[in-house]
């Protein structure tokens, strides 16, 4: 068992898979949870399919076998819809890989990206990780914020082509 604080308060965090990550906290009006019985796979799915640059395509169910393997964090308004969300895909112990990032538009320009990046950062400390990776065609910036940097020996990183959910040439 680790602890770790955010804000002035202490949070459990547990290294083991099916242990709470940390207590709920609100943020401003919103709400910070990493309950996985909250997260709306619909408006997930609904995201990440029409909207996202990534994703699009991609099967409901495989949304819900992704999110059933990862740590999520989801963000919730003041009427507890979702507002954003993120997913890490961990061994809790040496590596991990940030996916799925985004805040909805109308819940956009009030720091909640941010403070989630703060979150799953902190985690990956926790979890003493040794590597923690992400891509990302437009958030550099974001990302920078939170520690993140190029790559420092990208002829070291390759990748194995996978399922194409649909034909679109930005994500390559």
């Amino acid at each position: 068992m680790l602890l770790f604080a955010h804000r002035s308060a202490l949070h459990l965090c547990m290294t083991t898979p099916g242990e709470p990550l940390f207590d709920n906290f609100s943020f401003g009006d919103y709400l910070f949870s990493a309950e996985k019985s909250r997260i709306d796979m619909t408006a997930i799915h609904a995201f990440l399919d029409k909207e996202s640059y990534w994703a699009r395509g991609i099967p409901y169910e495989t949304v819900v076998r992704a999110i059933q393997g990862s740590v999520c964090i989801g963000i919730y308004d003041p009427e507890g819809q979702l507002a954003g969300f993120g997913r890490m895909i961990t061994d809790r112990a040496t590596f991990a890989y940030l996916a799925d990032i985004f805040v909805l538009k109308t819940h956009r320009g009030k720091g909640l990206s941010k403070e989630l990046m703060k979150v799953f950062c902190q985690l990956a400390d926790r979890f003493g990780l040794r590597r923690f990776l992400l891509t990302t065609q437009d958030a550099h910036d974001l990302y920078r914020r939170s520690g993140f940097e190029l790559f420092p020996y990208p002829e070291r990183l390759m990748s194995r082509p996978g399922l194409s959910y649909q034909h679109n040439p930005e994500r390559q």
